[in-house]
């Protein structure tokens, strides 16, 4: 049996009238994301906020020496760098052992004096800035940074300082 002509006329129109509404309905092309803004630093976990501060830190009393290891390591790194930031930061940094105990640990007191507001003050931090990347895939550095993260009985103690009238 022969269809009419109008019939496929018909079809053959619809067809054609309906096909850029059939290519517009196919899923868009991927989009591109535009490129994520620069992330800002992370922020200190361990600031002074204050122009003075102090650290308070307890090491297992059989672990002091990998304690001073790290104070040794921290000091011949930062005196090399040339990160200007963190020479300023350090200028006023120091470590003293104190001679009481701090029930069963060993005590060491951290001055910082003047302190660089707002910067990270946290010790494997600071070492992790100012050595190079070769020295901190170093063995010999890991090590002393594995002992020195275990001699910690507890974290650290911060102590934000403001000077009352003006000093003496």
């Amino acid at each position: 049996m022969r269809r009419p002509f109008t019939t496929c006329a018909s079809v053959m129109i619809l067809t054609i009238a309906l096909a850029p509404a059939a290519l517009f309905a196919q899923d868009p092309p991927p989009q591109t994301a535009p490129p994520a803004a620069a992330q800002p630093p992370a922020a200190p976990k361990l600031p002074f906020t204050t122009d003075a501060g102090l650290l308070l830190i307890q090491i297992k009393p059989d672990q002091t020496a990998a304690f001073e290891a790290l104070i040794t390591k921290l000091k011949e790194a930062v005196a090399k760098t040339t990160d200007e930031g963190v020479k300023k930061q350090m200028a006023g940094f120091k470590v003293y052992k104190s001679s009481e105990p701090m029930g069963a640990n060993a005590l060491y007191v951290v001055v910082v004096d003047p302190a660089v507001k707002n910067v990270e003050y946290e010790l494997f931090a600071i070492l992790q800035k100012v050595l190079t990347e070769e020295e901190r895939r170093d063995p010999a550095v890991v090590e002393m940074s594995q002992k020195a993260a275990a001699a910690f009985a507890v974290g650290y103690n911060k102590l934000n300082l403001t000077l009352l009238g003006g000093g003496m």
